[in-house]
């Protein structure tokens, strides 16, 4: 019998037949317009990226990937290059391409969702990774021929390289075949070296989980999911609303807010400009420092 994990709470995300019929008849009577698109940076520094291994750095790559560069590491979020997502076409083109890379010393999963985690994709990465994953994933990646795999637990920490790195607890759930739903953890990442403490959330509804990581962390800059919220009463258990991932931000006492999880990929009903949209809205009606608010381009880089 399979181990089968769980939230904190033991809030599920259990969803009826019904349920579903009722969100197909609901997004049949919606209007969206797809042809509006978060908007690629048009001044990349590809090649910058490529030469460096001294300067901490992040890139927003699209969806949940970015490359973040931390004592002269190289490491990638939840890479995903698809084109596709089930039946959905990629929106938006990722802003560096695979074959564009430096070399990547560190690839960490979030949970085993295909907008997460493509297998195709790892096979196009540039270099000789080591795998950081939920525990669960590991025997997967060992059957796709992956040697260089660690699993790891909530508030598990271990150190690569001279960078602190945890698996933390997200509110979410996870399945890629009919009959391993939930073998798997689901979480988030803290990177952490001398300068600077990096909180990449992964997917994630609102949770008290954010309150225990502020306790536990003093966050410099949080990579904070903000799309696939719509209907709210069918995702709010594992997709966080624009306007409570800044009340998470709040929470987390965190210098510097990054959204992510919109514009790549049509998971929900909501457009990758309304979430950002309603994200600029309650950051206003919140009254936080517009310095705080990190909005990036796609392929955008600051270092």
């Amino acid at each position: 019998m399979k181990k089968r994990y769980s939230n904190l709470n033991n809030v599920t995300n259990k969803k009826t037949f019904q349920d579903m019929r009722k969100w197909q008849k609901e997004r049949r009577n919606k209007v969206k317009d797809l042809t509006k698109n978060i908007p690629q940076c048009p001044n990349k520094r590809i090649e910058e990226l490529r030469e460096n291994r001294s300067r901490d750095s992040y890139t927003w790559i699209g969806h949940s990937t970015f490359l973040l560069q931390l004592n002269g590491l190289n490491i990638l979020t939840d890479p995903v290059w698809a084109k596709r997502m089930g039946f959905e076409k990629r929106l938006t083109d990722p802003g560096i391409s695979s074959v564009e890379l430096p070399e990547i010393d560190v690839v960490v999963i979030s949970h085993g969702h295909y907008d997460h985690l493509d297998f195709p994709t790892l096979k196009k990465i540039p270099g000789n990774p080591q795998y950081f994953v939920p525990i669960g994933l590991k025997s997967l990646f060992r059957k796709k021929g992956y040697q260089n795999v660690s699993e790891m637990t909530w508030w598990e920490t271990t150190k690569y390289r001279g960078v602190q790195i945890q698996f933390v607890p997200a509110q979410h759930w996870t399945r890629r075949t009919m009959g391993d739903m939930n073998t798997s953890h689901w979480g988030g990442w803290i990177f952490q070296n001398a300068n600077q403490t990096y909180y990449f959330v992964g997917d994630t509804g609102y949770f008290p989980g954010f309150k225990e990581i502020a306790e536990r962390h003093m966050i410099d800059t949080v990579f904070m999911p903000i799309g696939a919220y719509e209907p709210e009463w069918f995702m709010a258990d594992s997709h966080i609303s624009p306007e409570d991932s800044v009340k998470a931000f709040i929470e987390l006492k965190a210098k510097q807010f990054v959204p992510m999880h919109y514009g790549a990929y049509r998971l929900a009903d909501d457009t990758g400009p309304e979430a950002l949209d309603r994200l600029l809205q309650e950051w206003k009606k919140q009254q936080l420092p517009e310095e705080q608010l990190k909005v990036l381009l796609i392929g955008e880089t600051v270092m």
